[in-house]
């Protein structure tokens, strides 16, 4: 396939469309995330070549001009897969985009090959891949091809132990107009004995607090409700934690705001991802909010025990 043509500076003043390419495993849940950005208002393309990005980037920029509105860019989605004509020039393409001044994203899904059988085998369609292989194999090659791309993306979400639902409210925030200038911070608490989230930035490990499972009379509970989110933030070392934390994260985030990364994942895990982990991530959430950082909080494991 040869490389796209050289893509002129931009011709305009106006507003900058943002453009958001979406793209990772073989369900791993693009058709969800296309479907959010559309009910936040975003125009999505399915499998658009990727040689014309840049056409698409200057048509947008046209009629967001044309319609006289500077302060509401045009917002797209572009949903790939690996069958895109001129997939694997995406990551040069998309850096000569922003080279020329223009606003892309990119965001990769990714599941555990565990998760991705378990879908294809329950909606009993053949991976793209897969031809007349075998579904773990194809599951396999479909992830050495990503490699480079997974490597290069600003967002990556791992929605092994999501349904669509879950995984809706997980990325929603992500799309909100209001925070698009701002990094998004997901605190997303998990049970280690579920495996540790794909797509953590750092994990924190809440298993040197107390556990409230082993009080009767909190058992029944989650870190949600007051109870046990008292009990859990009462124990030595807790606000200690949550301070170092804060500490820890302050030079970090800095840094992500100057070098233009918007999304970032904290991940925080106990054993079973229902007490421990929710009253610390929930904690963490309302500390780490500022004019600066849209928080919000994912709490993967609840209702699995």
């Amino acid at each position: 396939m040869s490389q796209p043509a050289a893509t002129p500076e931009r011709e305009t003043e106006g507003p900058i469309p943002e453009i958001v390419i979406v793209t990772g495993m073989s369900g791993a849940g693009r058709s969800t995330v296309g479907k959010v950005m559309e009910d936040y208002g975003w125009y999505v393309i399915d499998n658009l070549p990727v040689m014309l990005l840049g056409e698409l980037m200057r048509l947008s920029e046209s009629r967001a001009e044309a319609a006289g509105e500077p302060g509401d860019p045009v917002r797209v989605g572009i949903a790939l897969d690996v069958r895109a004509q001129g997939f694997e020039t995406l990551a040069s393409s998309l850096q000569r985009l922003r080279e020329r001044g223009w606003r892309t994203h990119l965001m990769f899904l990714d599941a555990t090959n565990e998760a991705l059988v378990r879908r294809f085998e329950s909606v009993r369609r053949p991976h793209p891949l897969q031809g007349d292989g075998r579904l773990l194999d194809a599951i396999q090659h479909e992830r050495e091809v990503l490699s480079d791309i997974r490597a290069s993306a600003e967002m990556v979400v791992d929605t092994s132990g999501l349904n669509v639902h879950q995984l809706g409210r997980k990325i929603s925030p992500i799309f909100h107009d209001d925070t698009s200038e701002r990094l998004r911070l997901a605190v997303l608490s998990f049970g280690f004995k579920y495996g540790v989230p794909l797509d953590a930035d750092f994990v924190l490990d809440m298993r040197f607090l107390p556990n409230p499972f082993w009080v009767p009379e909190l058992r029944p509970f989650t870190g949600r409700e007051t109870q046990v989110a008292e009990y859990v933030l009462s124990q030595p070392g807790a606000q200690e934690f949550i301070d170092g934390v804060e500490t820890m994260l302050t030079p970090v985030i800095a840094g992500y705001l100057r070098e233009n990364r918007r999304y970032v994942t904290l991940a925080v895990g106990c054993t079973g991802g229902k007490h421990r982990s929710v009253a610390i991530a929930e904690a963490l959430a309302t500390r780490l909010g500022s004019k600066e950082i849209a928080t919000f909080v994912v709490h993967r494991d609840l209702g699995q025990e």
